[in-house]
C-alpha cells in the first residue's frame, strides 16, 4: 500500500524504539568509538547533552551523536567519568537480576582460580562488569568498597547478593577512597547491617589471614584499602624465593608482608622502613605471630624519600631491595609528578643495591603505564650508573583480573631487576 503524504516512513533500529524511554545521554560526533571498543567509561567531554532527567547513580541510554544505541550506563553529573557502563546489550538493561547474576558469576571465577584460600579480591569492579564495586574476602569477613555513582544507586542489591554469594558472616564497608569524593559521595566506614543499606558503627577487631604458609594481622577498619594488599600476593612468594641468605631493605613496609616473605624465605636480614607507626605496629605483631626471629628484624619509621639517602651516606648496601609504595599518581594528569617520585626512590635504591643484588620495584598508580613505569626506571638505572637486567615482570594475582578493553584495570605493574 502506498503511503499518503500526511503519513511518516517508520524509522528503523532498536534506537528509535526506545527513544522516549527513561533519560538518554547523547554523545559528540565521533565520540562512540571508545564505546564501540568496549570501553566502559564515558568522559564529560564526549557528551553532547542529556535529554530527560537523571541524578546520580540513575541509569542512562548513552546514544551516539545520530541516536544508535551504544551502552546502558550509571550517569555521575560530579565527576568526570560522567557515566560507566553496566551493559553493552540493549537488551540487557541493569536491573536486581542482572546485579545479582554478575555478583554469583565473579564469585564462582575466584572459587575457580583460588581454591580455597581465605583471603582474596571476590569482586573487582569494571573487570567483572561491576563498576565502582570491590570486595575482599578476610576469612569469615568481608570488606566491600563502593566508589561509583552507580554502585551506591544500587547498594542494598550488591551488599545483598555479596553477602548471600559469599557465605560470609560479617560485613564491613570501607567506602572512603578519593574516587568516592571525586563521584561526589560522602564516605561510608562501618559495618553493614542486615539489610545492606544502614552502617552500624563499629569497629571490627583485626583479623588474621593466612597467605602462601604466612599468618597475617590484618585492620580492616583503618588500613590502607581495604586492609591489606592482596593484590601482591604472587609478588610476595617471589620475593620469597630470593631471599635467603640475603641483606633485605624493604621500603614502605606497611604491615610487613615483604618482610615476612623475606624472612620465612630465610634472609638473613630485613631492615623494613615506612613512615605510618601503626602499621609498623602491627607488622611486628605479625612478625611474632609467625615466630619468626625477630632478631632478623628492624624497623624504621621515616620518611623513605630521606632515609634512602641517609643511608647512602652511611655507605649501607642490600642484597635484594623492594619498592612498594603508595600511589603516586590516581590519573593521567599526575604521571609527570609521578614520575619524579619513582625515579627518586629507584635512583637512590640503585646506588644502594650491591652487584648481583635484585631491586622489585613497583607502581601502583593506574596514571602511570607498565611502558612508562619501564622508562623511569631505566633513567634512574643510567643516572645511578647501573646497569641492569629485568628478569621478571610483576603483576597482581589472579583475582584481580585485567580486561583487555579497560587497560586502566591494569594499575599494579612491577620489575625485578638484576644489577649487574
Amino acid at each position: 500500500m502506498k503511503k499518503t503524504m500526511n503519513e511518516k516512513a517508520p524509522t528503523t533500529g532498536a534506537a528509535s524504539r526506545k527513544r522516549g524511554a527513561g533519560p538518554q545521554l547523547f554523545l559528540k560526533p565521533a565520540r562512540e568509538r571508545s564505546l564501540r571498543r568496549l570501553h566502559p567509561w564515558v568522559f564529560s567531554g564526549a557528551i553532547d547533552r542529556l535529554e530527560g532527567e537523571a541524578g546520580s547513580g540513575d541509569t542512562v541510554c548513552v546514544r551516539a551523536a545520530d541516536g544508535t544505541f551504544l551502552a546502558w550506563a550509571a550517569y555521575s553529573p560530579a565527576s568526570q567519568i560522567r557515566a560507566r557502563v553496566w551493559s553493552f546489550s540493549e537488551a540487557e538493561q541493569p536491573d536486581e537480576n542482572l546485579l545479582r547474576a554478575r555478583v554469583s558469576a565473579a564469585i564462582a571465577r575466584r572459587q575457580s582460580v583460588m581454591g580455597d584460600a581465605n583471603a582474596l579480591r571476590l569482586v573487582h569492579a569494571e573487570s567483572d562488569a561491576l563498576p565502582g564495586v570491590v570486595a575482599d574476602r578476610y576469612g569469615d569477613t568481608l570488606v566491600v568498597q563502593l566508589t561509583s555513582a552507580g554502585a551506591e544507586r544500587w547498594r542494598n542489591v550488591i551488599v545483598e547478593s555479596l553477602r548471600e554469594a559469599s557465605g560470609c558472616k560479617l560485613l564491613f564497608e570501607r567506602s572512603d577512597g578519593d574516587v568516592r569524593a571525586l563521584e561526589g559521595l560522602a564516605s561510608r566506614v562501618g559495618m553493614l547491617n542486615g539489610e545492606g543499606s544502614a552502617v552500624a558503627e563499629m569497629k571490627p577487631d583485626v583479623i588474621e589471614i593466612r597467605e602462601n604458609g604466612i599468618r597475617y594481622l590484618v585492620d580492616i577498619g583503618a588500613g590502607q584499602k581495604t586492609g591489606f594488599f592482596l593484590d601482591q600476593r604472587d609478588n610476595r612468594a617471589s620475593v620469597a624465593a630470593l631471599a635467603r641468605g640475603r641483606e633485605v631493605l624493604n621500603c614502605f613496609c606497611y604491615t610487613g608482608g615483604f618482610t615476612l616473605s623475606a624472612q620465612a624465605g630465610g634472609a638473613a636480614s630485613v631492615l623494613s622502613v615506612d613512615s605510618s607507626a601503626p602499621a609498623l605496629t602491627l607488622a611486628r605483631r605479625n612478625v611474632a605471630l609467625n615466630a619468626l626471629d625477630t632478631a632478623r628484624s628492624h624497623w624504621v619509621e621515616a620518611d623513605v624519600f630521606s632515609y634512602l639517602r641517609d643511608l647512602g651516606r652511611e655507605g649501607r648496601t642490600f642484597d635484594l631491595i623492594i619498592l612498594d609504595p603508595p600511589k603516586f599518581a590516581p590519573t593521567s594528569r599526575d604521571a609527570e609528578r609521578a614520575a619524579r617520585g619513582y625515579k627518586d626512590i629507584n635512583l637512590n635504591a640503585l646506588k644502594l643495591l650491591r652487584p648481583g643484588g635484585y631491586l622489585a620495584t613497583f607502581s601502583c598508580s593506574s596514571g602511570v603505564s607498565a611502558d612508562l613505569f619501564q622508562k623511569i626506571v631505566a633513567g634512574a638505572a643510567a643516572d645511578a650508573g647501573a646497569s641492569c637486567a629485568i628478569e621478571q615482570r610483576f603483576h597482581a594475582a589472579a583475582d584481580h583480573p585485567v580486561m583487555l578493553e579497560f587497560p586502566e584495570g591494569e594499575y599494579l605493574k612491577g620489575l625485578l631487576l638484576r644489577k649487574r
